[in-house]
């Protein structure tokens, strides 16, 4: 009888320390995935960043400008609708107006969760979230980037079209100073 006893408090333990890693993982993760959100907010919030963010979310998740600002128009931020999207391709099904809704009511409840609870209940692991989520906020720097390189380009090439006035080499100038006369130009030596 204590040798069985025994052996379930053992099991026991050993349950609770696998479920405690399985949780710190997963809260990890999520830290990853809010911070991820935040610079994917950031980076909309740049100079031709939105533009940016929005072709991102559009080409990663088929997702139309409608979809978009129905989810703008829930207050989700460029990062949320991200996340939404993502955990929502994920189910079976994909990106769909039904699969979007049950992500959003598990994430605004009642009772409010956060999204690891909604990535458990859901069955998805949030790692491959973090990085379509990171994925897409680097790429949509480099696209900022590249709009900007190319604004500066274009910039330049028109200064560089610009005709400029050449002048005719003349006599050197003189300057006068301090009682001497001392060439400039061409001619000083």
């Amino acid at each position: 009888m204590k040798r069985s006893f025994f052996i379930l408090i053992v099991g026991v333990i050993a349950a609770l320390a696998v479920t405690g890693t399985a949780w710190a993982d997963v809260s990890k993760a999520e830290k990853n995935l809010e911070r991820e959100s935040k610079r994917l907010n950031a980076t909309a919030a740049k100079s031709d960043g939105e533009k940016a963010v929005l072709k991102e979310i559009e080409a990663e998740f088929k997702a139309g400008d409608a979809q978009v600002q129905a989810l703008r128009d829930r207050t989700l931020g460029y990062g949320e609708i991200a996340v939404v999207l993502s955990l929502a391709q994920k189910m079976p099904g994909g990106v769909t107006e039904v699969n979007v809704q049950k992500v959003l009511a598990l994430r605004q409840g009642p009772p409010v969760a956060g999204w690891g609870q909604v990535a458990r209940q859901l069955g998805i692991k949030l790692g491959a979230t973090v990085s379509q989520v990171k994925k897409m906020n680097n790429s949509a720097n480099r696209e900022i980037k590249k709009d900007h390189a190319r604004a500066g380009k274009s910039v330049k090439n028109a200064q560089q079209e610009q005709p400029r006035e050449m002048t005719e080499p003349g006599p050197p100038s003189t300057f006068k100073g301090e009682g001497h006369s001392l060439p400039q130009g061409s001619g000083a030596r």
